[in-house]
Formats: structure tokens, C-alpha cells, sequence
């Protein structure tokens, strides 16, 4: 049943993919849609499910808690990991992303197609939460001891990210209780609906096989960590935040997914190894169709 409901979201990757390696529309269509999905559609749909969100509500606060802890308990043993093995930060960088980021565009359409609109309201809530820790702890990660000596660009930079801007719009707008008045929030639900399969179409145009030819031990050991210790690690954080239901599955959903495929722009972008990054995103990408059903079917998650 899993399967039957969840196979439409790996499809659309495919066809991606296949669009691409077509040249349809264009070779210069598939950046252009990610910047116009990444700044205008997804921060649309962010806001929209934020505006009214029970943000008082005790469980959506322990998932944003549960959220953080995850994140930072991967993050701070990968550190210790990294004492005893010493590793440059160029390398740190998308080993720490591959394990800790999430590809929000495959998360979101698994939890609308599993919970509906309250997953996708409580998936909202979590981004709020974990979109600026992930960033956070990957340009540390990236940038080593200079995101310590320069913590106001660390900021700039975090604040900068329009999900993030989202999020925080979105989270006033339900803390203050003004909601989407006067049309806005029919609006940006129509602007936000395009988001979800342009964003798999995205994620599916991103694959680059030909970084899988070297360094296999190191896409390996990530993708492990992030497809199955993430998940598990997530099932025993939401036990101990006494999550359940929708918050839990949120929880693992977002642990069960592949990394971001914006960690090869931020990989980039700080100078770190961009193919190995891209190489843990399109590993990672390619074993989700397997991973995350079995995931999900392990937890008993329905």
C-alpha cells in the first residue's frame, strides 16, 4: 500500500531525469526553475501552511524541539568522528550535508500524499526549525574555525535563504493570529500547489551519474548514515519528545529523505568538494526509491 501511494513522487524524479538527458524544454529551463521554485513557489507554500498553524499548539512545539536535537545529536558525533579521524573541511562539509540537509521537495509530497494538509502544515513547522539549524551547522562544517571568528556573516548568510524568510513570515503571521486576509492566502496555496512536482522534476534534472565513478566508500558510508542511522536516530528522538501520529511521521519522513540537492550550490559557493557533494546527493537520491519505503514500512509508520 506504501508503495502503490508513494511511487507517482519517484516517477516524476524519473521523468526529470529523463526530460534532461532529452533536452526538453532545455538545457537552460532546469536551473531557471529551481531558482523560480527555490525563491517564489516553495516560500509560497511555506508561508501558506505557516499563517494558521496551531503554533501554541504543545505537540508542534516538541516536534520543532525534537526537530533541532535531531539535527545537533548527528551533527556533534560526526564532530567527534572527525577528531579522531581528521578530515578537511572541504570534505567535512558535504560528508556533515549528506548526513544532516533533507531534500524538502521530496519530503513534502510523501507527507501531502501519507497525511494530507496537516502534514503539510506540521512539515512547515519543522522546516521552520530545521531549514536554519541544517544551514548552520553545514557552513560551520564548510568554513571550519571563520564561521567562529565571523558569526555576524554566519547570520547574514543563514538569513539570506528565502525558506528561512518563509518560515519566519509565516510564524509571524500565526503568532500575531492575522493570518492571510483579503485573498492572499488562495493566492499563494495556488502559486504554492506548483511547487511540489516542479520541485521533484528538479530533483530528478539534478541527478549526475558520472560522480558516482569515484570515492564509492565515501558515498557509501554517508548515504548509509543519512538513509538509515538518520531515520532511526529520529524514531528514538520522537519516543523521547513523546511525539506521535503526524508529528512523529514528519519526524522520520524528513530523517528518511535524501539529502538537498542545494548542498552541491552551498558546497560551491564555500569552496568544498563539489562533486563528492553532488555524488551523496544522486547516490542518496537514486537508493530513496528503495530506502524510504523500507524505512517506513520498519518503523511501522502509516
Amino acid at each position: 500500500m506504501l508503495l502503490i501511494t508513494i511511487w507517482p513522487i519517484f516517477a516524476l524524479i524519473c521523468l526529470g531525469f529523463l526530460l534532461l538527458r532529452r533536452g526538453f524544454p532545455s538545457t537552460e529551463f532546469w536551473p531557471a526553475a529551481e531558482r523560480i521554485n527555490y525563491f517564489l513557489l516553495f516560500p509560497a507554500l511555506l508561508v501558506s501552511s505557516l499563517a494558521n498553524a496551531p503554533v501554541y499548539d504543545e505537540d508542534v512545539l516538541r516536534l520543532g524541539a525534537a526537530a533541532a536535537t535531531t539535527i545537533l545529536i548527528a551533527a556533534s558525533a560526526l564532530g567527534l568522528v572527525r577528531r579522531f579521524r581528521p578530515t578537511p573541511a572541504a570534505r567535512f562539509g558535504p560528508i556533515m550535508q549528506g548526513v544532516v540537509r533533507f531534500n524538502t521537495y521530496l519530503a513534502m509530497p510523501i507527507l501531502a500524499l501519507l497525511s494530507g494538509a496537516e502534514g503539510v502544515e506540521r512539515a512547515a513547522i519543522y522546516l521552520a526549525v530545521a531549514v536554519p539549524v541544517g544551514n548552520v551547522v553545514s557552513i560551520i562544517a564548510l568554513t571550519d574555525a571563520a564561521a567562529s571568528r565571523a558569526p555576524l556573516a554566519l547570520v547574514r548568510t543563514v538569513f539570506r535563504n528565502p525558506l528561512i524568510i518563509a518560515c519566519v513570515a509565516g510564524f509571524a503571521l500565526a503568532l500575531t493570529g492575522i493570518g492571510l486576509p483579503f485573498g492572499t492566502e488562495s493566492f499563494l496555496k495556488l502559486i504554492g500547489q506548483a511547487s511540489l512536482p516542479l520541485g521533484l522534476l528538479c530533483v530528478g534534472a539534478a541527478w549526475k551519474p558520472e560522480t558516482l565513478r569515484q570515492d564509492m566508500s565515501g558515498l557509501t558510508g554517508t548515504s548509509l548514515m543519512r538513509l538509515f542511522l538518520m531515520p532511526a536516530l529520529a524514531t528514538m528522538t520522537s519516543l523521547l519528545f513523546g511525539l506521535s501520529g503526524v508529528e512523529a511521521l514528519v519526524l522520520i519522513v524528513f530523517s528518511a529523505v535524501p539529502a538537498a540537492p542545494t548542498s552541491y550550490v552551498l558546497t560551491r559557493q564555500l569552496s568544498g568538494d563539489g562533486t563528492f557533494m553532488a555524488g551523496i546527493v544522486t547516490l542518496q537520491t537514486m537508493a530513496a526509491v528503495v530506502t524510504i519505503p523500507l524505512v517506513l514500512l520498519v518503523l511501522h509508520v502509516q
